[in-house]
């Protein structure tokens, strides 16, 4: 494994900025921070994926569209990046609840 393919541990907050991320990575990246997300009990995040020509703008709802935690999603209020950035409505982690827990 090169150093470039090694894993980049990203910090699980209410954003996700995906600039820095190449196209190819994108879609396996969100699928993993939002499970994450979820796990750590956020229960809507931002992801920010630029304006441009729209590329990631579609993988990013590709990915949002089949993902089981996925509420709904919707572009971003004009303060929080209008529609370079999708705002994502996430279930709450069922591993983390009452009686269905496992003991």
């Amino acid at each position: 494994m090169s150093e470039d393919d090694a894993p980049v541990p990203i910090p699980i907050e209410d954003a996700l900025d995906l600039h820095t991320f190449a196209p190819r990575d994108v879609a396996s990246v969100v699928a993993e921070y939002l499970d994450a997300a979820v796990a750590r009990g956020l229960r809507e995040v931002r992801l920010i994926h630029g304006r441009g020509t729209g590329t990631q703008r579609q993988i990013v709802r590709g990915v949002l569209s089949r993902h089981p935690r996925v509420v709904d999603f919707t572009d971003a209020p004009p303060e929080r990046g209008g529609w370079g950035a999708t705002v994502v409505r996430l279930t709450r982690d069922q591993r983390r609840t009452g009686s269905d827990a496992p003991l």
